[in-house]
């Protein structure tokens, strides 16, 4: 995004809405490095992207959101930095600077390359049953939260328009389009079924956070927790009681619960198609 000179630069919005100076662009580069799909012409990584004469061999920001993803799950959130980042790619943090203009940069190119490993239906699929199809888009979704526990904290904190994203976003699009509701009514169902995900992956990645403080397993912190308040006679009836785990253990409880929410998400949708006089 171009700044005025007469007010200076820009408020930041996104790394997908900025054009950078030409002298601060890469060469476009032979070949996909973090093996996702093919970025927008024009956009960070587009092929209008020119090289400048000091800038760093081998490195370009491919490389750079392979190396920030690989940070992430390896250490978190909180300890990421462009000079941690610069460390594991073996580079100074200036060498990183030609290719983003800082952290937030990065992270809004993670976020978008692990967008890319969520599992689309095939658009030509119309014989699948939408209801199964908005089943696996959402179990997906949910297990890329799952692999990336950093992720559930950046949602709604940056735009999130990059093209794995936006690939994702016309995916479900699709297959909401195919359950009837009204148009003015799709993206509300839309938004209660992914911000569902989103809420659910963000309290088991909170959870899990805290219980890898204790440096105890799942199962042994939530039994440590179902202890505690089955010994007070008041919380007798409290789900954290009813609804222990099993033998299956505390992974099978989530997978039953989220698959149990996620089917009251779709028979409300169900439940707003219209009828077949319409109404």
């Amino acid at each position: 995004m171009a700044s005025d000179p007469r007010t200076g630069p820009a408020p930041r919005t996104s790394v997908w809405l900025e054009d950078r100076p030409a002298s601060r662009r890469r060469a476009p580069a032979r070949g996909r490095a973090d093996g996702a799909r093919d970025a927008a012409p024009g956009g960070p990584g587009g092929p209008d992207q020119v090289s400048g004469p000091d800038q760093p061999g081998g490195l370009d920001r491919g490389r750079i959101t392979e190396a920030a993803v690989r940070l992430l799950d390896a250490e978190g959130l909180a300890k990421f930095s462009m000079r941690r980042l610069a460390g594991e790619l073996g580079v100074t943090a200036m060498s990183v600077y030609w290719y983003v203009d800082g952290k937030d940069d990065v992270l809004e190119l993670a976020m978008d390359a692990v967008a890319g490993e969520i599992e689309l239906p095939d658009p030509a699929d119309t014989d699948t049953p939408w209801q199964d199809q908005l089943r696996r888009l959402a179990t997906s979704y949910r297990a890329m939260f799952d692999r990336h526990p950093w992720l559930s904290r950046l949602m709604g904190g940056y735009l999130n328009i990059g093209p794995r994203a936006m690939e994702f976003a016309e995916a479900a699009r699709r297959v909401t389009r195919r359950t009837g509701l009204p148009e003015p009514l799709l993206a509300g169902a839309m938004a209660a079924l992914f911000q569902f995900v989103i809420g659910f992956a963000g309290v088991e990645a909170n959870w899990n956070n805290r219980r890898a403080e204790t440096g105890l397993t799942p199962d042994e912190f939530a039994g440590a927790v179902h202890a505690k308040v089955r010994d007070r006679p008041e919380y007798a009836h409290s789900l954290l009681v009813t609804a222990a785990p099993g033998e299956g253990g505390v992974e099978e409880l989530r997978d039953r619960d989220f698959a149990v929410a996620l089917d009251c998400v779709v028979a409300g949708i169900e439940a707003m198609r219209p009828g077949p006089n319409g109404t």
